[in-house]
């Protein structure tokens, strides 16, 4: 009866095999036990890495105004520059915080939005 080798003995063993020896080796292991040794496919992560992940690849932002803060007409100057709304439009925006200011668009132009809005004293979301 031959003696049961331990994973790390085997290890050892197939270390000391060429590529070419250890492809036949798992050839013939895929053909005596009718399995593949194929590499794993990634799925789909699941947990926070996931909704990390989903966050990246997301490609719309909304930019919400939560807050004014102190200096309400810069908060409005900056809603004016980045909208087209008008002054009416603008300060009633700010004072119905929370409200989106800007809704879909490139990452790069909410964080640009929202870099400006808190410059101006406002507390901002970026959905």
């Amino acid at each position: 009866m031959a003696t049961k080798l331990s994973q790390e003995e085997l290890l050892e063993q197939f270390e000391s095999l060429t590529l070419i020896e250890l492809a036949e080796f798992v050839k013939a292991f895929e053909e005596k036990f009718d399995v593949t040794a194929a590499a794993a496919v990634a799925a789909a992560p699941a947990g926070p890495a996931a909704a990390a992940e989903v966050a990246e690849e997301q490609d719309e932002f909304d930019v919400i105004l939560t807050g004014a803060g102190d200096k309400k007409i810069q908060v409005i100057k900056v809603v004016r520059e980045l909208t087209s709304l008008g002054l009416k439009e603008a300060k009633d925006l700010v004072d119905g915080a929370p409200k989106p200011v800007l809704e879909k668009v490139a990452k790069e132009a909410a964080e640009k939005a929202a870099e400006s809005l808190k410059g101006a004293g406002a507390s901002v979301e970026v959905k």
